[in-house]
């Protein structure tokens, strides 16, 4: 297996427009993907499709691109959410990902070394192939595999 990069980083931010203003407006950055709770209407995560049924144009995420195909991924936080201490639950780190050329030899070969697949290939909302595993500490991280139309490289504000 060969990875290529990190294709992105990603965290729940308190407030953001003000984290908007510092990446793009002072550092310069491009925010090219824009994905609103409505998305996932047909999601088959209950959770997911409350909210966009509930909520459907409220900002579920942003892409900010650092460099081509390299982006910090941001999410407004949640009311309930706290200081960040576990996966997905607080403000603050939630993930990153790994860019690989073919996600399902990659998956074969984790699977031949014991690595556990938490989440198998699948095209995700962002037209996107992922997989989720988890470092021995419970961090997540997806390993990511583009397709011809992947928002990552097409865009979507």
């Amino acid at each position: 297996m060969e990875f290529k990069s990190i294709m992105h980083v990603a965290y729940y931010v308190e407030d953001l427009d003000k984290t908007l203003e510092f990446y793009c407006g002072k550092l310069g950055l491009k925010q090219k993907i824009l994905t609103r709770y409505g998305v996932y209407k047909d999601s088959l995560k209950p959770a997911f499709k409350k909210l966009a049924e509930e909520r459907p144009n409220d900002v579920f995420l942003t892409y900010v691109e650092v460099a081509p195909g390299q982006f910090l991924e941001f999410f407004p936080k949640t009311q309930q959410q706290l200081q960040h201490t576990q996966w997905n639950q607080h403000v603050g780190f939630s993930h990153f990902a790994l860019l690989v050329d073919d996600i399902h030899k990659t998956r074969d070969e984790l699977v031949s070394k014991g690595v556990a697949i938490d989440v198998e290939p699948n095209i995700g909302p962002s037209k996107t192939w992922q997989m989720w595993i988890q470092d021995p500490d419970g961090n997540k991280f997806e390993i990511m595999q583009y397709t011809e139309g992947s928002l990552q490289v097409v865009g979507n504000l």
